[in-house]
């Protein structure tokens, strides 16, 4: 079983992918289980098999400790950690081949507290793995794409599990656009040439100081371009995921 953390910021489609891409698993004869683990949600575009909001109310928070709404989400974030072990034994109990886990729409209450890596570690013994979405949209212009780039990178150093790249929503996007910052994500020179190119003074320096400094770091962004609109790109991200889980051996036969 592989367990796979969807992350990204606001609006840059973690819900709307699980809702797709878990619909395409289960054409392809795969068995999947999806896991709700936002507790702000108020609708979601897929029923959960598994839903922290079961065990973990906003609503309820606000009312018993008098918090605002923000307040309540840091709160049921923390909450949620202990509820860690229980989560994975209703995912274990459902024996799927994958487990999609769509982390809160703001993603610092995931990613940047201290209960984020708590719950990977311990919710299973079994491997993960993180996708994490950068927004076609947003990450258009060089400066953001760059920006993007720095997020997932401190997302990277809070887990330390394998992380996959998807560049989300690409149906909004003409597919030039698509290509050119694919491009930027498997060729270094491509994307400081646009930096350089697009980008002046401090902006310029800084996103190609950040750029070359997480380079040095040795790590690297391909992007797999994905349409939760249109299913483009799932076999593609599904290959990738099956690669870490398996090394490249089907999940089904």
């Amino acid at each position: 079983m592989l367990i796979i953390f969807i992350i990204g910021t606001a609006g840059s489609g973690k819900s709307f992918l699980t809702a797709a891409f878990i619909d395409w698993l289960r054409i392809q004869k795969q068995n999947v289980a999806t896991v709700n683990m936002d507790p702000g949600a108020y609708t979601l575009p897929y029923a959960p098999d598994i839903d922290v909001r079961d065990y973990v109310s906003v609503q309820k928070l606000m009312e018993e400790y008098k918090l605002g709404p923000n307040g309540a989400l840091l709160m049921a974030a923390d909450l949620i950690a202990e509820e860690a072990e229980r989560l994975g034994r209703e995912i274990e109990a459902l024996k799927p081949d994958m487990a999609l886990v769509d982390t809160p729409g703001q993603m610092e209450l995931f990613a940047f507290r201290a209960s984020g890596p708590y719950i990977v570690n311990e919710i299973s013994k079994e491997p993960k793995a993180i996708l994490y979405l950068f927004d076609s949209v947003f990450s258009a212009s060089p400066l953001n794409y760059v920006s993007n780039m720095f997020l997932s990178a401190a997302v990277y150093n809070r887990f330390f599990v394998p992380q996959t790249y998807v560049l989300s929503k690409c149906d909004l996007l003409p597919p030039e656009d698509v290509d050119r910052i694919v491009d930027w994500s498997a060729n270094p020179e491509a994307l400081e040439s646009a930096i350089e190119e697009e980008l002046s003074g401090t902006r310029r320096l800084l996103s190609r100081d950040m750029m070359h400094a997480i380079y040095r770091l040795g790590l690297r962004f391909l992007l797999v371009p994905v349409s939760a609109k249109t299913n483009d790109g799932f076999i593609n991200l599904n290959a990738a995921l099956e690669r870490i889980a398996t090394e490249g051996e089907k999940f089904t036969t």
